[in-house]
């Protein structure tokens, strides 16, 4: 064999094994190898199906998968405040998004292991807090094999969260509301937060963590006192949320004033729901055909 022709086989083999390597067999010419290969074990050769999970992630569409979610997107909600006044689960953080523009900040990402037979397992795990400075917060924990994909959850998970959060005054009602209505406590773990309301002007009297938690609320002044473990960031945030989330659980006088029960939206978009059900008209039709 001359030494043209040596280096055209070899330059052909060459070719086949990329071309193998990008028709998704990856395996070049062994088991598993070449178009739709089956291969060993688990893998078994994705061929021409695109990307795991079938979706394009460029697709920012929303598809509404719950009652909620269709009404708001069709615009028979109106505001945030109707949702929490009948005490609707959001079970899409797409619901929030809709209404109020939101900041995030991870406060926090931690290692945490897990003792197996084949030695330690170590995920991560994220702390996020997302507001709008205007008496919405939430507060989000995740864990993963990556972080990444912990603080995305974790995002995810702080808007399914978001709580209204009440404002009021320490003195005469000059202004707009601008300090917690009433002392407030929350705990978790060993940590313990009492909130008291403090005049305009005072700022934000509070450590770090309690301090970036109270400004995504949209809270100017405030006194604080803290007791515990106060290292550990996690329970201190988790103990910060829950205090300012009970500002609307204190019936004030303020707040006797009577009020037209109206329907809930539920209720009151019953027709329009049974249209718009995906699933049930799928399921008429099947009967049907």
């Amino acid at each position: 064999v001359s030494t043209q022709s040596t280096g055209l086989l070899s330059y052909s083999i060459k070719d086949q094994m990329a071309d193998s390597a990008d028709q998704g067999g990856s395996r070049g010419f062994g088991r598993g190898g070449g178009r739709r290969g089956r291969g060993r074990g688990r893998g078994r050769g994705r061929g021409d199906r695109g990307p795991r999970g079938g979706k394009n992630e460029e697709s920012t569409v929303w598809h509404p998968v719950t009652k909620l979610g269709r009404l708001v997107k069709n615009s028979k909600i109106r505001t945030l405040e109707d949702i929490y006044l009948h005490s609707l689960p959001i079970k899409e953080a797409e619901i929030i998004d809709h209404f109020v523009q939101l900041k995030d900040e991870v406060m926090k990402i931690m290692p945490v292991q897990k003792q197996t037979r084949a030695g330690q397992r170590t995920r991560f795990k994220a702390f996020v807090v997302v507001g709008d400075n205007d008496g919405h917060i939430g507060l989000g924990v995740k864990c993963s094999k990556e972080v990444a994909t912990a603080i995305r959850g974790a995002i995810i998970d702080a808007k399914l969260s978001v709580v209204p959060i009440r404002r009021g005054y320490w003195g005469n009602k000059i202004g707009k509301p601008h300090t917690v209505p009433c002392k407030v406590n929350g705990k978790c773990g060993s940590v313990r937060i009492r909130c008291v309301p403090a005049p305009r002007g005072t700022g934000l009297v509070a450590a770090p963590v309690p301090k970036k938690i109270l400004t995504y609320a949209g809270i100017d002044d405030c006194y604080t006192n803290t007791r515990g473990k106060t290292k550990t960031m996690g329970n201190f945030a988790k103990a910060t949320f829950f205090a300012i989330a009970k500002t609307y659980t204190y019936l004030t006088p303020d707040l006797w004033d009577k009020f037209k029960l109206t329907k809930a939206p539920f209720q009151d978009h019953t027709d329009f729901l049974a249209d718009t059900d995906d699933y049930d008209n799928k399921k008429q039709k099947d009967e049907e055909d």
